[in-house]
Parts: C-alpha cells; structure tokens; sequence
C-alpha cells in the first residue's frame, strides 16, 4: 500500500514537471515559431520531467520523504528513462530532422537517420576510452554521459564566474556620453549619406548605357565584340569599382550601427548603475568576483595537490567553526537541515539558470528550418547537466545519504569526475577572463576610432 501511495506522489510530481517543461516550451523558446513536431515539445518536456525528478528524489533523500525501497525503485526507474533518452531518442530524432531538411534524401531519411545515430554511438562509446571510467562494474553509459555533462557543466560554471561580477559591477563599464552618441551618429549619417550618392550615380550610369543600347543591343560578331570591349570597358570598371566601394561602405554601416546600439546599451547600463537595484547588483558583483577568485584558488589547490573532500563542506564548516569557539553543538543535526537549505539553492539557481541560458542560446542561433534541432540539442544537453549535476551534488550531501545514490548509479570513479570538473573549471575560467579582458580593452579603441 505504501510503495502504491509513494508511486502516485512521484507520478502527481513528474507530471507537473512535464506541464511546467510544456509551458516553457510554449512560452519562451517555441513563441515565435509555428510547431510542427509534437513530438520535440514531448521529449522536451519529458527530458525535463524526469531531470527535475532526481533532484526532487535528492530532497526526498534528505528529508527522508516516502520509504526507502520506494526511493531506490523510483531512482533506478527514473535513471533507466533519462539514460533511455540522452542515449537513444534525442540522438535519433536529431539525426532524423537534419536528414529530413536535406531533399536529396528526404526518401531513405529513415535509413541516413539511423546511420547518423550509429556513427553517434560509435563517437561516444569510443570517448569512454581515454578516461578511468572503464570497469566491468561500471555502468557504462551513466559514466560516459556523466563525463560530458560534467564538461559542459564546468565550461558554463568557469564562464558564468567570470562574466557575472563583469556585468554587474559598474567598475567595468565604460564611460559614454551623450558626445559620443551622437560622434558616432554623425559617422552613421554620413556613411549612409555616401551610400545612397554612389548608388544614385549608379543607377544614372546604367540608365546612360540603357538609353546608348549597351545593355540589350549589345552587337554581335567578332568586330561587335572589339567595338564593346573598347568603348564600354572603362563604364563597366567604374560600375564595378562603385559597388565594391557600396559594399565597403554598407559593411561599415552595419559596424557603426552595432557600435551605436552598444553606446546606447552602456549609457542604460550606467543609468541603471546609480539606482538603488543597481547599487545591489554592483555589491553583488563584487561578492561574486571574490568568489570566482576563491573558486578558481581551490581549484588549482585540488589539481596541484590532488585533493577531493571526503565530508561535505557544511559539516566540515561547522565542525571547524565548533571546534575553534569550543561551544556544545549538535553538528549532525544542524548540518542535515543546513545541506537541505543549501542543496535546495544549488538545486534551484541551477534549473533557472540553465534555463536562461537555453533561451538565450536558442534565440541568438534558431531559425524556421533549425528550430526542432536545436530545441532537440538544448534537451541532450539539459538531460546530461542534470545527471552530471546528480554526480557533483553528491559531494555536498552528508554520508548517510550518499549511501543510496552510490548505489544507483553504481560503483563509479565519483574522485575522477570531481577532478575533471576542477580542471574544465579552470580552464573555462582563465579563458573567460582572457576574452573580457581583451574585448573590455578593445571596446574603447573602437570607440575612439575615427
């Protein structure tokens, strides 16, 4: 009766899971396009149902919500599906929408999409290979998705450290004025204004070749074609001249026109600065910089020294602190209830940030043609964080409630994906600070420019 009562709490949950992926689905990503696939909104939203239900089953673990047996089913249940998924669905359906948008094959399109997925499952059990993840015990394809989650996870986490305290302190904006708008308004004006004269003089040119019968009577024959080359040649050269320097100029206008928008992006961004939420998010950044210097510091501490800690930091911070002011306290008991608290933040500014950052990325890359792709690609990628994210969450829990996870996803290297994610960190954290620091330099170069 009990395992029948706890299935339907999990079933109640994982389908307000699947209205929450579809809603986002509608509102936010598919909003601006028709659909046409039903079935990439249901993996989509399946793939995030079943995503949100490991760290819901993580609380559970926490709190010790439902009975044990139940837990444990529902996390080899839920695990079988979201590997059945990343492995097998996503892959195929991505191969079956590019074949589907190429014609020459649009015949046999379910022959080339199963080609495209076996030379997938080639690739990615073949990245297995170089890592310590290969062991008879092993399960072999939760470690190989765990490895790339884990990479994207630590390229988006070192890139998301470094660029959050760069957009919000006002220390790295630049200093635009309403002068320099308007410089570089005045430089759009002209340039547009140059422009429209050469295209005029253009037109006019080929107008006087029209009316001269250069254009349809052109003569025929050997001596028609002596008599073109010597007395058009010269017309013709300064036509093309003249559109080689439109198409300069045309370029120019679009820099000078990004240049402008960006002005009017950083004047806002000033303004914004001296309000009071700005004030907050400028103090924030600076919270954050620190972090992202005491992150990428204890990274390089764990690749020099090859460390991964065996308690998870909320003990170790209180047994720490209690032993230094030498005060009763009941270390287990609080730091149950502090690593929910802090496993329930890490949990939620994951989702909505990697939410974020999906959107985004479908907006800036998406079109008619490639939409059902992408949102295909953003799922693979939304599944393999998740369960990377299980791995890594691991860390932070207390030891008791290790114990059934560990069991799940089976005797895995857990030392070997902490490692691998310093190193991705580091390196994604380094390279970030490299690219801001020279675009940030750049910026007022261009400004300056005449």
């Amino acid at each position: 009766m009990s395992f029948l009562i706890d299935s339907s709490i999990m079933i109640t949950s994982q389908i307000l899971f699947f209205g929450f992926g579809w809603l986002f689905f509608m509102r936010q990503l598919f909003k601006d396009y028709e659909i046409r696939q039903y079935v990439v909104q249901v993996i989509f939203s399946v793939t995030f149902a079943f995503s949100c239900t490991m760290f819901e089953l993580i609380i559970f673990e926490i709190l010790g919500v439902l009975n044990s047996s139940s837990r444990y089913f529902h996390w080899k249940m839920n695990l079988c599906v979201i590997l059945l998924i990343l492995v097998f669905m996503v892959p195929f359906y991505i191969g079956y929408f590019i074949v589907s948008n190429i014609r020459l094959l649009h015949k046999q399109r379910l022959l080339f999409s199963c080609l495209l997925w076996l030379t997938f499952m080639y690739f990615f059990w073949k990245l297995g290979d170089p890592f310590p993840i290969l062991s008879p015990k092993h399960e072999q394809l939760i470690s190989r998705v765990g490895v790339i989650g884990v990479t994207l996870m630590a390229l988006l986490s070192g890139f998301g450290a470094v660029n959050c305290p760069y957009t919000y302190m006002s220390y790295f904006l630049r200093n635009v004025t309403d002068t320099d708008i308007l410089a570089l308004e005045r430089r759009l004006l002209q340039t547009m204004d140059m422009i429209i004269s050469k295209k005029k003089r253009m037109a006019m040119a080929r107008r006087t070749m029209f009316q001269k019968g250069e254009v349809h009577n052109k003569p025929s024959g050997f001596w028609g074609m002596i008599k073109s080359v010597t007395t058009s040649a010269s017309g013709s050269e300064n036509l093309t001249l003249i559109q080689q320097e439109v198409d300069a100029l045309e370029e120019l206008s679009r820099q000078l026109f990004l240049e402008t928008a960006d002005l009017y992006a950083t004047k806002e961004r000033i303004e914004y600065s001296k309000t009071f939420k700005g004030k907050y998010f400028n103090f924030l950044g600076y919270f954050f910089s620190i972090y992202c210097v005491w992150k990428i510091f204890m990274a390089t501490i764990n690749i020099v020294f090859d460390r991964v800690g065996k308690t998870d930091p909320v003990t170790r911070g209180i047994e720490i602190t209690v032993n230094y002011l030498g005060i009763q306290f009941d270390v287990k008991f609080w730091s149950q209830h502090i690593s929910f608290i802090l496993v329930g933040i890490i949990i939620v500014t994951s989702i909505r940030g990697l939410l974020i950052t999906l959107t985004k990325f479908f907006y800036a890359i998406s079109s008619s043609k490639s939409s059902n792709v992408i949102v295909l690609l953003l799922a693979q990628i939304m599944g393999m964080y998740f369960v990377s994210s299980v791995l890594l969450i691991r860390m932070s829990m207390p030891l008791e409630y290790r114990t059934i996870i560990t069991e799940v996803l089976g005797e895995l290297q857990f030392n070997f994906y902490h490692r691998w994610f310093d190193v991705i960190f580091l390196v994604s954290a380094l390279s970030s600070i490299l690219f801001l620091y020279l675009a940030h330099k750049q910026a007022p170069e261009k400004q300056m420019a005449p």
